[in-house]
């Protein structure tokens, strides 16, 4: 009874945790139904910057009370479900800092040596081969074999530089070439996690990929991909400039508020003379009043504003500037600071020639580069002092040498030590002499990182930076200071684009599917186990509740693969209630009464149930380490999904039966016509065992030679390329499109018929079409993919019935006609993932059969166990070699594909243990009965189970596969014929192959004896 009380407890707190994580989700989805709502006021082209200018108005806000908390929108929307780009729509970008290029800033003038030249060739030989990921190794080795001995070091020596002497070693030279590598990777991703901050983008993500000289940025929700690309890839612009002590421009900013006060009350007084306000006026002022009415609504809903938010010391009629940068906040080279959803308007106010005179004439503004959350978020703005002819910053990034955080002497806090080259120190020493007592900004793109006081002359070229920085603030502003020595920006070498479209297309079929999956799953359960069966159901709605909760909880991104994991989850979770009540179905036709039946067979069922779960979740491990993107999603949901339905089956069932069995005295496991289905066979597998490898053998010949003959329709994360998704207005064929492409590819003056190749596929409907290239695919200039788009539309404009253009066809913001998806992946990436992709399968084959080999202390079960799941890949694999281009749907090889495999090699592998379970559960009851007698028993005894859970896969899976959408369809057929054939593989290959390696073994124990 103890036990259950626990478990009783156990559920209740975690559904109280996952109503508490879902309920952010639906806060920030009504706050921005609000925001929708408020936009729609406004012309069609302007709701989208005047939904965003509400979002950022209640960012600070508190808008959910819980009674022990508040929670501002700010905090709701980092606790919400997200959702990745295939729902959202958006842009995931893979860039990668070329160590080539680091190598030769660092070489300099001595980059021109040919001995150099042709050692960085070979590193990029063997790079591109993939036989070595140690560039820097790769080169200092071949630079040694051919310079004959000369030292390394003379190419690297710099006067700036001290930490390579001409007395180095090469080992020493490769050590500091690997630093420097790795200090190039973390100031790209200090600079484009700069950028990403201020590119307006809800929820970004971006991370640095571990053992490797990749970042990976993804942007859900993006309209503009081409600025994306020319923002991420731009080199950084590291400035330090002087300021104004904010104490000399306080009267300007009094002037400035007197001057706008000025002008709202002329229109005033105008509008009352016209008992009309002028439409200068409105437009000008009606977004904020209408906004603040809804700001107002938000905040009753639940609470108040934050005490931050609510320090409003002017209003915007009688201090229009002042009510937008407030002075309070002003001191040093600050000037005042503002709200995020008021710097458009600050901005605009300062462009205005008349309050642009009022300045001196050597200022220029720039913004803080995050809000500080000790004032409500604000952003300070900086009033800088232009010092030279040219208007430039009196020193840039470039005679930076090294900046590193570290504590200070005295106390707690931390600090920055920057170091400069020579020039830079003769100039900063000069600076620094003149500018006693004023600040000077360290300037990042465009925005302020920090604006110290110079306390006194700094000489020598070694500053010390300090301001009540905690260490990893330290460590971020010297990041900053060591980007602006950045040898090489970091390139693009793949990038997706999802439109919102096919995003929100997505998320449709997604749900129908998973809508009508579960039904069918609740349906079959429940009249195919009566009473016992809706206890089930309820168990699986527990599971799905639970499931939506954890992934919150994990902040774990939601994709369509993801759904589709979701989904395929049902179908598996009932599974453990399939073996259960099976178990004790038969506990209960052997004569035992109800309560022990109940009792028996749960316990007898753990140990299948927790070893079909463990390889399920080995090989949703092996996902999801070697997936990237959508696939990890797919793996997160599965590994989630697996765990909490088996606490769901296990726990959750056992005590709703018994809870039933104790108030009612009785439960139903069947209907008169399922109660023996299935129980009575007596079918001799094992003579059948020939038939079964005949008919592999077939398979896998047949798979073969297609494989040879046909190859693979390798998608674009195998080959490398651009693949576009294109929508038109009307039906298309593919074949018109083939064409036209193929006249305008041919115009192109680098028509090589190799790097042009394309094709061309239906996608769907008949108006979509997919559209992959490797045309200039490994050219990661800004202007490639803009010239490839450009290419295409020229080419399927005349495919439109009306008049599209080139920013409608390139950008489906603003019509839902055009490309839906873009993406290209460069040949780096591709090898990776072919790779990644080899290594996955062999890895949970492996994985496994070991753990086959360890739970049941037989090789021989491990090994056809294995076996079987071979068999099982490689006739999917033959299948879609055999198939592609002939069934209505993309037979594509990518990284779907490879999460297909491995899904069905932990799902066949779940009914394989189920088998072997029964196997040695008889081996132990009867061991003088025939093995041959043995196995029979066991296959047919477990008969019913493997059919009633590849039944209800086989239902989620079949809705999923026609009304979850193009885009899994083929990652669902090859599931969908896994689960066939593996579930025959169990029967006539996995078993039947133990038994004959059993029975051998048995043979020469005899003989040897």
């Amino acid at each position: 009874m103890q036990s259950k009380g626990f478990i009783k407890l156990v559920a209740v707190l975690l559904a109280l945790a996952c109503v508490y994580q879902l309920s952010f989700t639906f806060k920030t989805r009504s706050v921005e139904k609000k925001a929708a709502e408020y936009a729609e006021q406004f012309p069609l082209e302007e709701r989208s910057t005047a939904e965003q200018h509400y979002l950022d108005s209640v960012q600070n806000l508190q808008v959910f009370n819980l009674g022990f908390k508040k929670f501002t929108y700010k905090e709701c929307k980092e606790k919400e479900l997200n959702l990745g780009l295939d729902l959202k729509g958006g842009m995931n970008v893979m860039l990668e800092v070329q160590v080539e290029d680091v190598v030769k800033a660092l070489a300099g003038d001595s980059q021109n040596d040919p001995t150099f030249i042709e050692a960085i060739a070979e590193a990029n030989a063997a790079l591109k081969a993939g036989t070595s990921n140690d560039y820097i190794g790769d080169f200092v080795k071949a630079y040694e074999r051919l310079s004959g001995g000369r030292p390394i070091a003379e190419i690297f020596v710099s006067p700036d530089r001290s930490d390579i002497t001409l007395e180095s070693s090469d080992a020493d030279v490769e050590k500091v070439l690997k630093r420097e590598t790795e200090a190039a990777i973390a100031a790209s991703f200090n600079v484009l996690r700069s950028r990403i901050d201020h590119f307006g983008v809800t929820q970004p993500n971006i991370m640095r990929l571990p053992n490797s000289h990749r970042i990976l940025v993804e942007l859900p929700g993006v309209k503009e991909p081409q600025r994306v690309r020319d923002l991420l890839q731009g080199t950084a612009s590291l400035e330090f400039w002087l300021c104004y002590d904010a104490r000399e421009l306080l009267p300007v900013l009094n002037q400035v508020d007197n001057l706008l006060r000025g002008r709202v009350e002329e229109q005033a007084a105008a509008a009352v003379e016209e008992q009309t306000a002028p439409a200068a006026e409105a437009a000008a002022t009606a977004p904020a009043a209408a906004g603040e009415e809804l700001l107002a609504e938000v905040g009753s809903d639940t609470t108040e504003m934050t005490d931050a938010a609510q320090m409003q010391r002017y209003d915007r009629e009688r201090n229009p500037f002042f009510a937008v940068l407030d002075p309070y906040y002003a001191g040093g080279g600050a000037i005042g600071a503002a709200f995020k959803a008021d710097i458009a308007a600050v901005n605009a106010y300062l462009a205005d020639p008349a309050v642009r005179n009022l300045f001196p004439a050597d200022v220029i503004f720039r913004w803080g580069v995050k809000g500080d959350d000790n004032i409500g978020g604000r952003y300070y703005l900086y009033a800088l002092r232009v010092t030279t002819p040219d208007g430039k910053a009196p020193l840039d990034g470039s005679v930076v040498t090294e900046a590193v955080e570290r504590y200070a002497q005295r106390g707690a806090e931390a600090e920055v030590e920057m170091h400069m080259n020579a020039e830079g120190a003769q100039e900063w020493s000069r600076l620094t002499g003149e500018n006693v007592g004023k600040c000077v900004a360290i300037v990042l793109d465009g925005y302020v990182y920090s604006a110290p006081v110079l306390r006194t002359k700094i000489d020598g070229g070694i500053s010390t930076i300090s301001g009540s920085f905690t260490i990893q603030e330290a460590k971020d502003l010297a990041n900053v200071l060591s980007s602006g020595k950045v040898p090489a920006p970091a390139k693009i070498i793949q990038d997706t684009v999802v439109g919102p479209s096919l995003g929100q297309e997505s998320i449709n079929a997604g749900m129908l599917s998973f809508v009508i999956a579960f039904i069918l799953v609740l349906l079959y359960m429940g009249l195919f186990y009566k009473t016992a069966g809706w206890m089930a159901d309820v168990a699986l709605l527990t599971n799905v509740f639970l499931l939506m909760g954890v992934l919150v909880s994990f902040g774990a991104v939601l994709t369509l693969p993801g759904i589709a994991g979701i989904v395929l989850t049902m179908g598996m979770a009932v599974d453990a209630n399939v073996i259960i009540y099976e178990r004790i179905k038969e506990e209960l036709r052997g004569g035992k009464g109800l309560s022990l039946a109940i009792k028996d067979g749960f316990s007898k069922a753990y140990s299948a149930i927790i070893d079909g779960q463990l390889t399920t979740i080995i090989t949703g491990i092996v996902l999801f380490v070697f997936g990237n993107g959508p696939v990890q999603g797919f793996a997160t949901t599965l590994i989630i999904g697996i765990i909490t339905s088996f606490f769901s089956a296990v726990f959750i069932t056992r005590l709703l039966i018994e809870w039933i069995v104790n108030r009612w005295g009785n439960i139903s496991f069947s209907h008169k016509w399922s109660e023996n289905f299935l129980s009575n066979t007596h079918v001799d597998f094992i003579r059948l065992r020939k038939i079964g490898y005949a008919v592999t053998a077939v398979l896998i010949v047949l798979s073969c030679i297609s494989f040879f003959v046909r190859g693979l329709n390798l998608g674009a994360e195998f080959t490398g390329g651009r693949a576009y998704v294109v929508r038109f207005d009307k039906a298309v064929s593919a074949e018109d499109v083939r064409h036209n492409l193929a006249q305008i590819f041919a115009q192109q003056p680098d028509a090589d018929a190799a790097l042009v190749s394309f094709e061309v596929k239906q996608y769907g409907n008949e108006n979509q079409m997919r559209i992959v290239t490797q045309y200039r695919y490994d050219d990661t200039s800004d202007e490639a993919a803009g010239d490839v788009e450009r290419i295409l539309y020229d080419a399927l404009k005349p495919l439109y019935s009306y008049d599209i253009t080139f920013e409608q066809f390139r950008n489906t913001q603003t019509d839902a006609n055009g490309i839906l998806t873009a993406d290209k992946i460069g040949p780096s990436i591709a090898q990776d993932m072919t790779w990644n992709a080899i290594y996955s399968v062999l890895f949970s084959l492996i994985a496994i059969g070991l753990y086959i080999a360890f739970r049941f202390k037989r090789w021989q079960w491990a090994t056809g166990a294995t076996l079987a799941l071979a068999v099982n890949a490689l006739f999917i694999i033959g299948l879609f070699s055999m198939f592609y281009g002939i069934l209505p749907f993309n037979l594509e090889v990518n990284q779907a594909f490879i999460a297909a495999i491995l899904t069905i090699i932990g799902y066949a592998i779940n009914d394989t243990v189920v088998v072997f379970d029964r196997i040695r559960e008889y081996l132990g009851l009867y061991p003088k009965r025939n093995l041959k007698e043995t196995v029979n028993n066991a296959i047919n005894s477990t008969l019913s189970r493997t059919i009633n859970t590849s039944g209800t896969t086989l239902v989620t899976l079949l809705a999923i596969f026609f009304f979850g959408g193009e885009t899994i369809r083929g990652f669902i057929f090859a599931l969908t014929v896994g689960v066939v054939v593996g579930t025959a593989a169990t029967i006539f290959i996995a078993t039947p192959m133990a038994y004959d390696l059993m029975t051998k073994r048995a043979k020469i124990d005899d003989e040897t004896k």
